[in-house]
């Protein structure tokens, strides 16, 4: 019998995956392991985790990583990168850490076209904390920190960072992309091959963001998370490549 699959040996053989059902941060880790592999660049790699359920991974993952303190990831990426310019320096954040408490040192690294890659994790609401409301939180849709839901006139409306950085000159790369859909998987792994071809090229800053569930701090089941990604996530947060340069 032909093996047409294995798994990938950037995650500890004997971790098993302690992330909630339905969480999709266990499929982009596996992604990105995946790419890593196969672009011969696990040795060089580092990845910078963000605070929240993105930090969990530090258990789990067998190359090089560190946590940076919430918020300052790209900061911290930025840092990496200048000391070792040969080392693939990626973040891994999500929402409340990348879009709020990080959103200077992201739109900085950014503004400078920092030749780092940021994976950028946005289920709409903040998953590790209690479920507070995030910078991507839909309007209408509750959180501990909304009880009645987000309302524009109280909170502001969504952010859009692919679009925010859009703005920006110096970016190289900004793509949206999901999990909700083993076509979208394919999509979201081809994204994240085509930033880290990026940095190798010097090409100067690329971001991917991932829509993805937390059935958790939704009150939903797995099944249910991914409808509501369809219905509800997606219109707000249009999938495609927003900027390639």
């Amino acid at each position: 019998m032909e093996k047409i699959y294995t798994r990938t040996k950037t995650i500890q053989e004997d971790k098993v995956s302690g992330f909630c059902p339905g969480c999709m941060h266990s499929t982009v880790i596996k992604l990105i392991g995946e790419v890593l592999e196969e672009m011969n660049c696990v040795d060089r790699a580092a990845a910078v985790l963000g605070i929240g359920c993105c930090g969990l991974h530090m258990d789990y993952m067998a190359y090089d990583n560190t946590t940076a303190p919430h918020g300052r990831a790209c900061a911290v990426a930025t840092g990496m990168k200048r000391a070792n310019p040969d080392t693939l320096v990626y973040t891994y954040q999500g929402d409340g850490d990348l879009a709020s408490i990080g959103l200077a040192e992201t739109m900085s690294a950014a503004n400078r076209g920092d030749n780092i890659t940021v994976i950028f994790i946005n289920n709409g609401i903040y998953g590790m904390t209690g479920g507070q409301m995030a910078p991507t939180t839909l309007v209408g849709m509750k959180a501990s920190t909304a009880p009645k839901g987000r309302d524009p006139k109280e909170h502001g409306y969504p952010m859009h960072m692919c679009e925010i950085l859009n703005q920006l000159t110096a970016p190289a790369y900004l793509e949206r992309t999901s999990c909700n859909t083993p076509q979208n998987v394919m999509k979201t792994k081809n994204a994240i091959r085509k930033a880290f071809q990026n940095q190798l090229d010097g090409k100067g800053f690329s971001m991917v963001e991932i829509v993805t569930g937390c059935p958790t701090n939704w009150g939903m089941d797995a099944l249910q998370s991914l409808d509501f990604i369809e219905e509800k996530m997606l219109p707000e947060f249009p999938l495609g490549v927003v900027r390639d340069r």
